[in-house]
């Protein structure tokens, strides 16, 4: 069976699965919409709550980000997993045991503020609708490929898809969707994964595989370093960037994956405090497998896209060692027509030169060789782990597994986003602040327009994404360290931080990351002033856009602890019950809310 028609069948069935489970699911009050009733199984919602968060930064972004850059890339992997377990242990439970649907419940509850609350809202959105464009621009490069169609044409067949089952089923159809989806995504990322592996190393283990050696006996790592080096790139296992922003952007990982309302509002759908803990530790196992086999895919991945196009048994400069390029195998052939990939003949010798042109050094060997410059003039890096399969030449089924694969990874966090912003909306600013006495049946509807509102920004902005799905995810999550993370831990652990503080907090971190992140991505400068370049030597302290979040985190701290010292202490209610919070154990009432 040819791979279109196949992947088509494999598709085909995930999509009938989750529309299945959307219409048995479907929600039918705001209880089964926001939390899914509150009666989800820890191990259900452990995996549901890995779905939810490996979503098309995780499962495409984060390859091809370490493919491409290689060591310095790990801050995705330490950052993402720190944050997860920062989550689990310091917000999770308490969030749970404080028992509302939404985080703007918990900031307008514990500031006891409608502004406190708004302003979460606005906080939530900013950074949600950041992170959806990351999981929009994954399900445009899947569908585009796999479905033989432009970008802009698979981003809107995404949208449908999202569009049908997350409005109809809320939490509830989302919540049993990211289980199937989970047990699609992760089969999909580890069996390519296993067979590249057992190609390069001989071992069925990526893991091991990545720490093992080639069929020459050369340790892989090296063996890429050296490939990558010959063609005038950096070595692969090298550190490139700054130790101090390489700290901080680890930290706005971290900080900002433990902001984030729509991975937060898993653990409002468990019975009890107990299993919300539980959950955490499963989504934690769940979540463990893909993290780490990333490494290998990415590293595998890479140095299979180099051997097809220069081959490694002849010495660079030998245009033997440079495919040509009416000799391009199927896999180049149907990336070009994504416009995902692009080759450029500049010196006109039909081959394919594919080799670091900014390097002064190298590009002087380049010009003895009458190459012109890099011919492969874009290879987008969210296409690695979707082409990675076609490039070793795995079977049919495998790649049509992949394609599967990436749409459930990237849906599902799009679902679990979506579905944040939507509660936010309906719950917080209608239901909560300016239309209180709505009914429950007019609250689910301005839900479900609020979600299709949501869609449809999300995937306009998709059309035009800032960057790498994995970049974009990273700037959400710097805007969601500077605003929510801090709001939350000062309101979990110190009763005495005010309304006024926290909400100067919120509005100082937001507002400084999104300028910063504004001015150096060039959407925003002074008028009569030029752009400033978004290069090391210009960032503040040497901080990139996308880890500039945990200075904001620190910006909000500071702020919100000046700004409550000089302002009304905080009513003694509150005081006691933030302490109530912390107590581990107490009156079962309260413990299992």
């Amino acid at each position: 069976m040819d791979l279109t028609t196949l992947t088509y069948i494999v598709v085909g069935l995930t999509f009938a699965l989750y529309m299945g489970i959307a219409v048995w699911a479907r929600a039918g009050t705001t209880g089964e919409f926001y939390s899914a009733g509150g009666g989800v199984h820890p191990v259900a919602n452990g995996m549901a709550t890995g779905a939810d968060w490996m979503s098309a930064a995780s499962f495409i972004g984060m390859a091809g980000l370490i493919a491409f850059k290689g060591y310095d890339a790990s801050i995705f992997l330490m950052g993402w997993t720190g944050g997860y377990v920062l989550l689990a242990l310091c917000l999770a439970p308490y969030l749970r045991k404080f028992g509302k649907f939404t985080v703007p419940d918990f900031i307008g509850d514990r500031y006891y503020s409608r502004t406190a609350r708004i302003v979460a809202v606005v906080c939530l959105i900013v950074a949600s609708l950041t992170y959806v464009i990351g999981q929009m621009k994954g399900i445009g490069v899947a569908f585009s490929r796999f479905l033989d169609v432009d970008y802009a044409t698979g981003l809107y067949s995404g949208m449908a898809i999202v569009f049908f089952y997350a409005v109809l089923g809320g939490m509830k159809g989302v919540t049993y969707t990211q289980i199937a989806q989970y047990c699609v995504l992760i089969f999909a990322y580890t069996v390519p994964a296993v067979f590249i592996s057992l190609n390069l190393t001989g071992n069925p283990i990526p893991q091991l595989g990545f720490m093992g050696d080639t069929a020459d006996g050369t340790p892989l790592l090296i063996k890429l370093d050296q490939t990558l080096v010959d063609l005038g790139f950096a070595e692969y296992t090298a550190q490139k960037g700054g130790t101090f922003n390489m700290m901080m952007y680890t930290l706005s990982l971290m900080f900002g994956t433990a902001g984030l309302p729509h991975v937060i509002i898993r653990f409002f759908t468990v019975p009890k405090v107990s299993d919300a803990r539980k959950s955490a530790g499963w989504a934690l196992l769940f979540i463990a497998i893909l993290y780490t086999t990333a490494p290998a895919v990415g590293s595998m991945a890479r140095l299979n896209l180099t051997n097809t196009i220069q081959n490694p048994e002849f010495a660079v400069g030998d245009p033997q060692a440079n495919l040509e390029y009416s000799e391009r195998p199927d896999w180049f052939k149907n990336w070009e027509t994504t416009g995902l990939l692009q080759f450029e003949d500049k010196n006109g010798d039909g081959r394919i030169q594919y080799y670091n042109d900014q390097n002064p050094e190298f590009a002087a060997k380049a010009e003895s060789y009458g190459w012109e410059g890099n011919e492969m003039v874009k290879v987008d890096r969210d296409i690695m782990v979707l082409a990675n399969p076609e490039i070793a030449n795995l079977p049919n089924w495998v790649i049509a597994l992949v394609a599967a694969g990436g749409l459930a990874a990237a849906l599902s966090t799009a679902a679990g986003l979506l579905l944040a912003i939507s509660s936010a909306i309906s719950h917080d600013l209608l239901k909560s602040t300016f239309m209180p006495n709505i009914t429950e049946k007019q609250e689910l509807l301005a839900a479900r327009v609020a979600m299709a509102g949501a869609i449809m920004v999300a995937g306009y902005l998709g059309l035009n994404p800032p960057g790498f799905a994995a970049q974009v995810v990273a700037l959400a999550f710097g805007l969601a360290a500077a605003s929510i993370f801090p709001a939350l831990m000062m309101g979990i652990f110190s009763s005495k931080i005010n309304n006024t503080g926290a909400v100067s907090g919120m509005l100082a971190g937001l507002v400084s990351t999104l300028v910063y992140i504004f001015v150096y991505k060039g959407w925003f400068f002074v008028a009569g002033t030029e752009m400033l370049p978004n290069t090391p030597d210009n960032w503040f302290l040497g901080v990139s856009p996308e880890a500039f979040g945990a200075l904001g985190a620190l910006i909000n701290f500071v702020v919100a602890f000046v700004v409550t010292n000089m302002t009304a202490p905080v009513p003694k209610h509150i005081e006691e019950m933030v302490e109530s919070i912390r107590v581990p154990k107490g009156a079962s009432a309260a413990q299992d809310h």
